[in-house]
């Protein structure tokens, strides 16, 4: 049977895409570039969300450490977007497939105007076969990279499901650093368990989400937890998983139990 075509939005996190020292990795990023040109080459349309500026540009800028100035953090991300923008481009080139750079603030989605502009623009390009890859424009906004403030998008867990509600994804997948969401810490309990399939956010499944990630990430699973609410009640269905397994992007397009689905609201019950 021929499998169903889908609109899917992939977000990549800074812990997936680059080494401990904060350069790129450009292993994970062949890797995931390959099998996303290959999902696009099926017949997919597929948005990539991807993380990484600040760390890349404090590694291409040979700062000792990610920048604590407001500033300096926002000269790092317009160093290390452009360089992220130069190797995707050569990769996704290399597999036959034009990319497009969209850098969103959160006055972008926040504004109805604007909101429909750029649904315009991203159904544009998907006619077109582009793949859209997508990130905060860190240099302008300062959402994610300063806390205490009004936030629209903060992170990129949380752009990315408010890019799948505004582009009317059927599935959005967060490639990270863990499997998906457990019952308890994983590190501290070894014998916890990964939940495959998550239909509801109750306040039990709220409790399991834990602090923040990596020093190079912004994210932890509240964030992720926040993102499943906007995709879900978006009728998007959403996949935790981990980055270090790229081919796994092909079962989770088809509906294998791999890492954590979040099930749409309204999905149906015993579909694949």
């Amino acid at each position: 049977m021929e499998q169903k075509k889908q609109r899917i939005v992939v977000k990549v996190g800074t812990s997936t895409l680059t080494h401990d020292s904060g350069a790129v990795d450009l292993r994970s990023m062949e890797h995931l570039v390959r099998v996303l040109s290959d999902l696009s080459g099926a017949g997919h349309e597929v948005i990539l969300v991807t993380s990484g500026a600040i760390a890349v540009g404090t590694a291409r800028l040979g700062l000792p450490e990610r920048p604590k100035e407001l500033r300096m953090k926002q000269a790092a991300a317009a160093v290390g977007q452009c360089r992220m923008m130069h190797i995707y481009d050569k990769l996704f080139s290399e597999y036959n497939r034009t990319m497009a750079q969209i850098l969103l603030t959160g006055d972008d989605v926040e504004d109805p105007v604007r909101a429909e502009h750029l649904r315009s623009t991203f159904s544009a390009l998907l006619e077109m076969g582009v793949i859209p890859v997508v990130n905060e424009n860190d240099s302008v906004s300062s959402a994610e990279i300063e806390t205490g403030h009004h936030k629209v998008l903060g992170d990129n867990d949380t752009l990315s499901a408010i890019v799948a509600e505004l582009c009317r994804a059927d599935l959005l997948i967060l490639l990270s650093d863990i499997d998906g969401l457990y019952n308890a810490d994983p590190k501290r309990y070894p014998g916890a368990r990964l939940l495959h399939q998550v239909k509801e956010l109750t306040p039990d499944i709220l409790e399991m989400a834990g602090g923040a990630g990596s020093w190079r990430g912004t994210g932890g699973m509240a964030t992720k937890l926040s993102a499943a609410r906007i995709a879900m009640n978006a009728g998007c269905d959403m996949v935790i998983t981990n980055g270090e397994r790229m081919e796994d992007l092909y079962g989770i397009v088809e509906g294998k139990d791999i890492g954590t689905r979040f099930l749409a609201a309204g999905y149906e019950e015993g579909r694949v």
